[in-house]
C-alpha cells in the first residue's frame, strides 16, 4: 500500500483529493472544520518536503454552480487551520487554473473550485479526470468520505498516475483502523449495531458475523428482533417485513458461536417527544399506545459488562433516540463502557453516521481509539465492499 512516506515531494506538486465538504451556516461560515483539520497532516507533509499542494474537493450538491456551494467560502477557515494562506481559483479546469498552477511555488497551497460544478465529476468522465491530472506530479487521495464513489477526482484520475499515486495520512489510517476490527482483531470482539432499521445494517451484520464474538443489537432495529421472537412492542418502530430476516440473523449467529445481546428492558414513552410520559418496562411486554425509545437500566448494565470485557469494539449506531435528552442514557452508557474498555487497553472504532454524532455530542471523542470521518464509506467497508477510491490507488 503506497502512502505519503513512499514519496519525497521536493519541488513536486501534490494533487490532493481532500474532503472539504464541510457544513456552512446561513452567513456561509464554516461551522465544523473537522474535515479540514483531518487533511492537515497530509498537506503539511507535502509542504515540509519542499513541495506545493493543489487541493480538489466538492461541497454539497450543486445543480447550477450556485454561490452557496463555492469553496471560496472555506478559504479563510482552511488558511487558519493549515497555517498557510490558501490561494483560490474559481474553476477546476481550464486556462485560469493552468495559470494559477504554473505560478505555484514550493510551500504554497492552491484550492480549486467545487468539482461538482461539473456534472462530469460524478459521472466519472475520463476526459474530465485527465484535465484534472495535469495539475500535479503525484496524486494523493485523502478523501475517505468519498472513497466509495467512483467519481473523476476520487477514482478515475488515478489512472493518469500509474506510478505516482498514494494514500494520504487520513485515508491510510482509516484503512488501517477498519482492518484492526475486520481482519486483525484481538479477541473478544464486540460489535454494537444500532440505529433505526435492520434493513440498513443487514449487510454489515452478515459481513461481521465471521469476525465477532458478541453482537449487541440496540436502537429502533431491536424491536424487529423482539417482535419476531413473539414479543409485543406496542407502537415501537418495527420493520414487519424484516422479521424473518431477524430470525435468520439469530440462527446464523448461533451457528457461528456469536453471542447476540438484545435489550431486555426499555424506556417507553406515550409519544415520540422529549417531554412525553415515560416508564421502564420489559421489552417483550410493551403496552399498546407506548413505544420504546431507549435501552432500560438492566440492558445498559448487560451491554456495559459485555463491552468492558472486550478487546476490540466496533460502535455502529446508537441504542436509543439520543437526540432527545430523556432518551440518551442508553447511548451514553454504551459510550462510557467503550471509554472504560479503551482505557483498559481495548481498541475501539466508532464509525458510521449517528454513532459518530453521539460520541462527539457526549464528549467521548478523545476516549475511544478512532472515530471515522466517513459515513457511507465506513459502512461500505464494514459491509466488506471494495471501495473504488481505494482500489484505484492499489491498482
Amino acid at each position: 500500500m503506497k502512502t505519503l512516506n513512499d514519496f519525497n515531494f521536493n519541488t513536486k506538486k501534490g494533487l490532493i483529493r481532500v474532503d472539504f465538504n464541510v457544513p456552512l451556516d446561513k452567513n456561509l461560515t464554516v461551522t465544523d472544520a473537522t474535515r479540514i483539520e483531518a487533511a492537515k497532516p497530509t498537506i503539511i507533509k507535502v509542504l515540509e518536503d519542499g513541495g506545493s499542494c493543489v487541493l480538489m474537493s466538492h461541497l454539497g450538491r450543486p445543480k447550477n454552480k450556485e454561490n452557496e456551494f463555492s469553496l471560496k467560502h472555506i478559504v479563510n477557515a482552511a488558511s487558519d487551520i493549515l497555517g498557510v494562506a490558501v490561494k483560490f481559483v474559481d474553476d477546476c479546469i481550464g486556462n485560469k487554473v493552468e495559470e494559477a498552477v504554473s505560478k505555484l511555488q514550493p510551500g504554497e497551497i492552491l484550492l480549486l473550485e467545487n468539482l461538482r460544478y461539473y456534472p462530469e465529476e460524478e459521472k466519472g468522465a475520463v476526459d474530465f479526470a485527465e484535465k484534472l491530472s495535469k495539475w500535479g506530479d503525484i496524486y494523493i487521495n485523502d478523501a475517505f468520505g468519498t472513497a466509495h464513489r467512483a467519481h473523476a477526482s476520487t477514482t478515475v484520475v488515478a489512472q493518469f498516475f500509474p506510478e505516482n499515486k498514494c494514500f494520504g495520512h487520513l485515508l491510510a489510517s482509516e484503512i488501517k483502523n477498519v482492518n484492526k476490527v475486520l481482519n486483525d482483531s484481538q479477541k473478544p470482539v464486540t460489535a454494537i449495531v444500532g440505529g433505526a432499521k435492520v434493513s440498513s445494517k443487514i449487510t454489515i451484520i452478515e459481513n461481521i458475523l465471521d469476525k465477532v464474538d458478541h453482537l449487541i443489537i440496540g436502537g429502533g432495529m431491536a424491536f424487529t428482533f423482539i417482535k419476531a421472537q413473539g414479543g409485543t412492542i406496542g407502537n415501537s418502530l418495527v420493520e414487519d417485513d424484516k422479521q424473518e430476516l431477524a430470525l435468520e440473523i439469530l440462527k446464523k449467529a448461533k451457528q457461528k458461536n456469536v453471542q447476540v445481546h438484545v435489550p431486555t428492558d426499555t424506556v417507553i414513552a406515550d409519544a415520540f417527544a422529549n417531554d412525553a410520559e415515560t416508564k421502564v418496562c420489559d421489552i417483550y411486554k410493551i403496552p399498546e399506545g407506548w413505544m420504546g425509545l431507549d435501552a432500560g437500566p438492566e440492558t445498559q448494565n448487560q451491554f456495559a459488562e459485555v463491552i468492558q470485557n472486550s478487546k476490540t469494539i466496533l460502535f455502529n449506531g446508537p441504542v436509543g433516540v439520543f437526540e432527545m435528552p430523556n432518551f440518551s442514557k442508553g447511548t451514553i452508557a454504551v459510550c462510557e463502557a467503550i471509554a472504560t474498555a479503551t482505557h483498559n487497553g481495548a481498541f475501539s472504532l466508532v464509525g458510521g453516521g449517528d454513532s459518530v454524532s453521539a460520541v462527539k455530542q457526549f464528549g467521548f471523542e478523545d476516549k475511544v481509539s478512532y472515530v471515522s470521518t466517513g459515513g457511507g464509506a465506513m459502512l461500505e467497508m464494514l459491509e466488506g465492499k471494495t471501495l473504488p477510491g481505494i482500489a484505484a490507488i492499489l491498482e
